[in-house]
């Protein structure tokens, strides 16, 4: 089973995975485990101080391998996403038999997340409960729901797409429900203040009944209310924001992490900064925003540039202050877009209730958190919003909303993330970052990223003196007899016959390959699959990694044999 809970940020998530972990007790009822039942859990939260080594920390070779890390690092001296991967190595060392998840795909590259989800999807034998907000992967990997609503824990048997439909459904009965009731309440309300004489001669079955009905309402968990962000945008900057001139960086003499790159930031652009994780991605932002001083080149800001600076570990919150305190210190008003709000006010448009908002800093879930950083961002009027990981913790509804106001944000974007439907939908081009220091540009979000970076892969494995020649041709430049050829830069080949019409068969090949993984992945979303044909199971478990690998050679060899015609 592949199962994900899912519910509203500060419903009880992360508390509902610590209990069936056994770390926390429940107040009533209890636990019943299988003899013998192996539990791992990864915790949502990464620590900031752990002493030891990658080899100390994550135990097993096969997964230090499998996830590229470096036995012999300080854990210490690793990125958020690269911590990440060790807990997760360690998570998966002892082959458990359950395997709690609390949002996995947090601080991960999408090379890392890719990798989990196919692993996943190949266990047969191992059960996964996993609380995550990325919707990709929900999409991708679980076959069964956990809805936790106002309290109340229902199952779902079917995939997450599924599931969205079907909820969407049963809350508008629910609505539809609730009305009806409502009409009827005022209907009796009306009747049992008639006049003296009615009085005399009422119904007292009615009268019980509308003292039920009462009850029922007092007794009534409404649904919480809707997210109402809303960005505050500072006067317009000039048309160029960011002019960036042959900048490049390198960290006490090391290998440039970024190496001569210029472009120019204009006003109103929605830029995402793609690439796995040790790339260079935060170190680029920190470089554009005037964190870190170029090693050799120039970032000037544009004028008029008011910036406002979104933190992926949330650095910027103080865990003993409250919530309120955070967002208006000891203020009991604050004015976002030019409007005087209560503090209590602003902050329920956020989802804090006036009790949660009298709450710590350290007592909130990374959701919470993560919405607490927006509402004091949000505050402050900007014309160049930076977000680095911005959707790390947040409810699906509200990354939804996140999104809608990022593309109605009339100022320039610039944002780190591997959340590839965030990016998808949010960013009009991109920074892209492969780890040779240079960074590439492209149109679009995370699936015209994904191409560059296959291409750039493809460039390299046929690189030979800097020089890109057809695999064929590869001895001719390895003769050092053939120096002068070696030195001359290659002219693209053309199709050879076969070539064409390779080329023109692929589309079909890869639409083709594309329906079979997505036939594949719909069998395998049925439970019933796995009790009542196991061994088709455990074939189409195997053959969808390669599935998927085929489809990417493919796509690999269109983009090329395409740029060549």
């Amino acid at each position: 089973m592949r199962a994900c809970v899912t519910g509203r940020n500060g419903e009880g998530k992360s508390t509902l995975l610590k209990v069936i972990a056994g770390r926390l007790e429940p107040d009533t009822g209890e636990i019943i485990r299988a003899p013998g039942l192996k539990t791992a859990f990864l915790e949502q939260e990464v620590p900031s101080d752990r002493p030891g080594t990658v080899a100390e920390i994550a135990g097993s070779g096969k997964y230090i391998s499998q996830l590229e890390l470096n036995p012999a690092a300080e854990f210490n001296s690793l990125s958020g996403g690269m911590r990440r991967r060790v807990l997760l190595a360690r998570v998966l060392a002892d082959e458990p038999d359950l395997v709690l998840l609390d949002e996995p795909t947090n601080h991960l590259d999408v090379a890392s997340i890719e990798w989990l989800e196919a692993f996943i999807r190949r266990q047969t034998e191992t059960a996964f409960l996993f609380v995550t907000h990325d919707r990709a992967f929900l999409k991708s990997v679980s076959t069964y729901v956990y809805d936790l609503d106002r309290g109340i824990l229902s199952g779902w048997n079917c995939d997450y797409r599924t599931f969205l439909q079907r909820k969407a459904d049963l809350q508008a009965d629910e609505a539809a429900l609730w009305a009806r009731k409502a009409k009827k309440l005022a209907q009796e309300e009306a009747w049992i203040r008639q006049g003296v004489k009615a009085r005399r001669t009422r119904n007292q079955g009615r009268v019980e009944a509308l003292r039920k009905l009462r009850l029922e309402f007092a007794n009534r968990r409404a649904a919480i209310g809707t997210s109402t962000l809303r960005l505050d945008t500072a006067a317009a900057s000039g048309d160029r924001v960011i002019k960036i001139e042959d900048v490049s960086f390198a960290y006490d003499g090391g290998e440039p992490v970024v190496r001569g790159f210029t472009a120019d930031v204009l006003r109103g652009e929605r830029i995402g900064v793609i690439g796995n994780n040790g790339t260079g991605k935060t170190t680029l932002l920190k470089l554009l925003t005037g964190q870190l001083a170029p090693t050799a080149g120039s970032v000037t800001l544009g004028t008029r540039v008011e910036m406002a600076f979104f933190d992926q570990l949330h650095a910027q919150l103080d865990p003993e202050s409250t919530v309120k305190e955070v967002v208006a210190k000891d203020r009991d008003a604050v004015t976002v877009g030019g409007v005087t709000k209560h503090v209590f006010a602003y902050l329920s448009d956020f989802l804090f209730t006036p009790e949660r908002a009298r709450t710590p800093v350290k007592a909130l879930s990374g959701g919470e958190k993560a919405r607490l950083l927006l509402a004091r961002l949000f505050l402050k009027p900007s014309n160049l919003l930076v977000m680095d990981e911005p959707t790390n913790d947040l409810d699906v509804e509200t990354l939804e909303l996140l999104e809608e106001q990022l593309m109605n944000y009339k100022g320039t974007l610039l944002v780190v993330s591997h959340d590839r439907e965030f990016l998808d939908n949010v960013v009009t081009s991109s920074y892209v970052l492969a780890g040779d220091g240079e960074v590439r540009t492209c149109a679009g979000g995370y699936a015209e990223a994904a191409r560059l970076l296959r291409r750039v892969k493809v460039d390299k494995e046929f690189k030979v003196d800097n020089v890109v020649k057809d695999p064929k041709d590869l001895t001719d430049l390895k003769d050092p007899n053939n120096a002068q050829a070696a030195a001359m830069p290659a002219k693209p080949r053309k199709l050879t016959f076969n070539e064409k019409r390779e080329l023109d068969a692929l589309p079909e090949k890869i639409a083709a390959l594309e329906q079979e993984i997505a036939d594949i992945e719909s069998a395998l979303a049925d439970p019933a699959i796995y009790a009542n044909d196991s061994a088709r199971a455990k074939s189409l478990t195997a053959r969808l990694p390669l599935a998927r690998e085929e489809l990417d050679a493919m796509e690999t060899r269109w983009l090329e044999l395409s740029e060549r015609a």
